[in-house]
């Protein structure tokens, strides 16, 4: 990869080893999942659509309206409230490792959608490690508990969003300015969740400490992340880029135990290294998918 590259990767490899704790202070503090995503959500969408008229890059975005909506649903609009239900029944950093499967179903997308590859030999039993971390986590950590399973089971849904988000960017958008592109899709993510907020409302105001996670979480984690993100996938592709969820688990496990006070079990633990594991077996050597116009 480029220095480009590799400087926008650990940009987002830290930012997005963050916001698993933000969510779980807003969350907390009594903040709605559906409205801590739209607080979230239109925030960055005012600062990068700000930027990208500044710089004129916003016309560049024409033809491209379907492809921006399918990545604003997929990579905004479901996996943001989705994360933020299911960490009300889960750890953040169980939150984070769950997400750390994207890899992984990217992989298994890539059968589909790039039919050059193949899943043989080390992939074939990266996918394999890898589903069996995420299967021992549900198995011994969280089966005991219905509401821990339905926040898995939501966070599971999250990550296939964040699975199909970069291969429709790499493969219809990656050629757009990044900061428009992302700009656009926030403005379509915040008129999607705008209904569903605001039935959502809480009935008393959250606190100070959640409205602040809310700042951090769409100033850094939201549009600072998403334009190094769209940068990284450009210069690497999906499959190379998705990596970053190597590290963002071990950084939200750390937050989670420092300031949250979270004891992860065994499950936890053992399910984060099978699929780190299975991740980096999966992915490892693999041509990213060319950009098809």
């Amino acid at each position: 990869m480029s220095r480009r590259a590799w400087g926008a990767f650990a940009a987002v490899s830290i930012l997005w080893g963050f916001p698993y704790l933000f969510i779980k202070i807003a969350d907390d503090g009594g903040m709605p999942p559906l409205d801590l995503a739209w607080l979230r959500v239109a925030l960055a969408a005012a600062v990068l659509v700000a930027v990208a008229w500044r710089a004129g890059t916003l016309p560049s975005l024409r033809g491209r309206a379907p492809w921006l909506v399918a990545f604003a649903v997929a990579e905004i609009a479901l996996p943001f409230p989705l994360i933020a239900a299911g960490e009300r029944h889960v750890a953040s950093s169980t939150a984070a490792i769950v997400i750390a499967g994207v890899p992984l179903l990217i992989a298994v997308l890539s059968l589909r959608f790039e039919p050059s590859e193949r899943v043989t030999g080390p992939r074939l039993a990266g996918l394999l490690v890898g589903f069996a971390g995420v299967a021992f986590l549900v198995g011994v950590d969280v089966s005991g508990d219905g509401g821990e399973l339905l926040g898995v089971g939501a966070i599971l849904l999250a990550a296939c969003g964040y699975a199909v988000g970069p291969l429709i960017l790499n493969r219809k958008l990656a050629n757009l300015d990044p900061t428009a592109m992302m700009g656009a899709c926030l403005v379509i993510a915040t008129v999607v969740l705008t209904p569903l907020a605001a039935i959502t409302l809480p009935a008393s105001p959250p606190s100070p400490g959640a409205f602040a996670s809310v700042v951090v979480l769409g100033l850094f984690c939201t549009a600072l992340a998403l334009v190094l993100m769209a940068v990284l996938i450009g210069a690497a592709g999906p499959s190379r880029a998705s990596v970053i969820t190597y590290i963002n688990p071990v950084i939200a496990l750390a937050l989670g135990v420092v300031f949250l006070a979270e004891e992860p079990g065994p499950g936890t633990l053992v399910g984060l290294a099978l699929i780190l594991v299975g991740s980096w077996l999966a992915t490892a050597g693999r041509r990213p998918p060319t950009v098809s116009q």
